[in-house]
C-alpha cells in the first residue's frame, strides 16, 4: 500500500479509537452529526539512501450542529490529544516519526459548526 493510504487508515483507526463519533476517511453520504473526516494527506518526498520518507500535511475535519460549538470544541481536543500518542507504527513498515499540530480552527458554516485541525507528518520505512 501507498504511504498516503497507510497513514490515513492509522489515523482513521486512532481516532475512531478515541472519539465518540464516526470517523471516515470521505465525506459520508449520509451521516448524522457530529462526525469527522480525514482528508486525503498531502505528501512530498522525505528520503535518504537507507529509507523511504514522506513528509505532509493532512487535515481532520469535524462536524457539529447546535446553538454553541461546545461539543466541538472538546471533540477536537480529544482528537488532537489522540493523534499525539499516535502509535508510530502505522502498518506495511511505514512508522512516524512526527506527528504534531499546525492549526486548528472552529467556525460556523451555515446552520453547521466545523471545526479542523492540521498536522505535520513525517514517516519513514526501510528499504
Amino acid at each position: 500500500m501507498s504511504a498516503r493510504v497507510v497513514l490515513q487508515a492509522a489515523l482513521v483507526a486512532r481516532l475512531n479509537a478515541v472519539l465518540a463519533v464516526s470517523v471516515f476517511d470521505a465525506p459520508p453520504v449520509r451521516g448524522g452529526l457530529p462526525y469527522a473526516v480525514v482528508d486525503e494527506p498531502v505528501l512530498s518526498d522525505w528520503s535518504t539512501k537507507s529509507w523511504s520518507g514522506r513528509e505532509g500535511r493532512v487535515v481532520l475535519t469535524l462536524f457539529d450542529g447546535g446553538e454553541r460549538p461546545v461539543r466541538l470544541r472538546a471533540l477536537l481536543a480529544a482528537a488532537e490529544e489522540g493523534l499525539d500518542a499516535l502509535d508510530p507504527d502505522l502498518g506495511e513498515g511505514w512508522r512516524a516519526v512526527r506527528v504534531a499540530l499546525v492549526r486548528s480552527r472552529v467556525l460556523r458554516v451555515g446552520d453547521r459548526w466545523r471545526g479542523t485541525a492540521e498536522f505535520l507528518v513525517r514517516m519513514y520505512r526501510d528499504i
